[in-house]
């Protein structure tokens, strides 16, 4: 197979902030790839956050616009696709799993294309390995290169050629392409993409090119078609939603967006994720005065200590986390706050781990994604020096878990007693005569139901006994 060198990453490129304008493409599918993917199939893994999520939401709707249907299982299909995270090094692991598993099967069909994109091919050094040690991988493919399939597909089914086109830019926004949604009541949003953190431990400002807002009006359209569709609830998106705006010049803040699309008639309204230091007092207002604004928060913290926020360059202090905090809990009364936090960041002592503790004890947090500090190559963190073993690690890992699961079971067992609206998702995967779903306060409610026509709508359920990961209930008739 012949090897056709579009581009490649660059780490240098992809730290720059230079460019003051963000360009608007409107997506147009060339006439010459309309049937490409006429008589095939392809699947989608998708892996990491709700970002990658939507972003294969837009593969989806690419490729079935181009003929493609989709497969059962992803050895099944002509196409596979591996929407790749590059956060965390256990997330790239499985990724050279599942290429493992895959290489058996392309052996036996030889004309099945295996594509790779998403963040993991935005590193120099996951590229470069993919192009070594996996040489059947025919595309390779990036972040900022999504609308540009059907061309790659193109080069690499009827030329019959290797494809790579990761570019490393600071980004532009794709408005009009075709969204292939997998729910037909919940949706996602994107308001924005990029990042202008820098957090010290973290690749996605690399990955994912600077912080660039969508126009108002196209948001507020696409969640008011979204109604006239009959979805209940969207989740906002962005890698920093409390930063929308800000790069559009004008006075109009991630709070008048929020405003705005509560007089849409949507009946939910989500959003993740926020960094502490750009929520607002507009945004908690907009909270509190918006009826479809839910009473749920996740507030990534990371740490609960001041030098360790310091040297991962998060921009403020434990006490200024807790001030947000506070004005949370005094203007949404009973509002669900989750968080992250990382632990064993390099040469973090005890002393600073247990003011972790400390805020997760002030904050009393309903949930928490909890991880071990991961090493991202490019990263002003991976050359820090680090002397806590393997086994502080974990130790410190397994002590905050237990706190967290406390506060996350009393979360739960506050609601026992009361009655909650829910999202119904669908039948329990634990017990097929419940059904399940999320209340306001995204808390996971199982009830005992065969009723299937509930799926999708909003019921009131009485709660009977709250459990550290859900709650059980029971429906209220109206």
């Amino acid at each position: 197979m012949a090897k056709i060198k579009l581009s490649m990453p660059n780490l240098g490129n992809a730290r720059s902030r230079l460019e003051k304008n963000t360009p608007t493409y409107h997506y147009v599918i060339n006439k010459e790839y309309n049937d490409l993917g006429k008589d095939k199939t392809y699947f989608i893994y998708t892996y990491g956050c709700q970002g990658n999520e939507a972003d294969s939401e837009v593969i989806a709707g690419i490729l079935e616009d181009i003929g493609y249907t989709r497969a059962s299982e992803g050895t099944e299909a002509d196409l596979v696709i591996l929407n790749t995270c590059a956060i965390r090094e256990n997330a790239e692991n499985r990724i050279w799993g599942v290429l493992g598993n895959l290489k058996g099967v392309k052996a036996k069909r030889k004309d099945m294309l295996i594509a790779i994109c998403g963040c993991m091919p935005q590193e120099e050094n996951a590229t470069n390995k993919l192009l070594s040690s996996y040489p059947f991988v025919d595309i390779i493919f990036g972040t900022h290169n999504i609308y540009d399939l059907p061309k790659l597909l193109y080069e690499a089914r009827e030329k019959e050629a290797k494809v790579i086109e990761v570019i490393s830019t600071e980004g532009g926004i794709y408005e009009g392409a075709p969204k292939h949604r997998e729910n037909k009541y919940k949706a996602w949003v994107n308001i924005m993409f990029g990042c202008d953190e820098f957090c010290t431990y973290c690749i996605v400002p690399y990955t994912r090119g600077k912080e660039r807002s969508r126009a108002k009006d196209d948001i507020i359209n696409e969640v008011k078609d979204l109604v006239a569709k009959g979805y209940k609830e969207v989740t906002l998106l962005g890698q920093n939603v409390n930063a929308y705006g800000k790069d559009l010049g004008t006075d109009y803040t991630f709070g008048d967006l929020l405003y705005d699309l509560d007089k849409t008639g949507i009946a939910r309204i989500r959003f993740t994720t926020s960094h502490p230091k750009d929520l607002d007092l507009k945004t908690i207002y907009a909270m509190r005065d918006c009826a479809s604004v839910m009473p749920q928060l996740h507030l990534p913290v990371q740490s609960g200590d001041d030098y360790i926020l310091k040297k991962m360059n998060r921009k403020y202090t434990h006490q200024e986390y807790l001030d947000k905090v506070n004005i949370l809990k005094k203007e949404i009364p009973g509002i669900s706050l989750t968080t992250d936090i990382i632990v064993g960041f390099p040469n973090e002592t005890e002393e600073e781990f247990v003011n972790t503790l400390k805020l997760v004890d002030e904050v009393k947090f309903e949930g928490a994604f909890t991880f071990i500090y991961s090493r991202r190559e490019g990263t002003p963190a991976a050359k820090m020096e680090d002397s806590i073993t393997e086994e502080e690690k974990h130790a410190r890992l397994d002590r905050l878990n237990v706190l967290v699961d406390k506060y996350y079971l009393e979360g739960n067992k506050r609601f026992e007693g009361k009655v909650v609206k829910v999202l119904v998702d669908g039948i329990s995967k634990n017990n097929k005569d419940n059904l399940c779903g999320y209340s306001e306060h995204l808390k996971l409610v199982h009830f005992p139901s065969k009723d299937l026509s509930l799926i999708g709508k909003i019921v009131n359920v009485k709660i009977i006994e709250g459990k550290t990961w859900f709650a059980l209930g029971e429906l209220v008739n109206e």
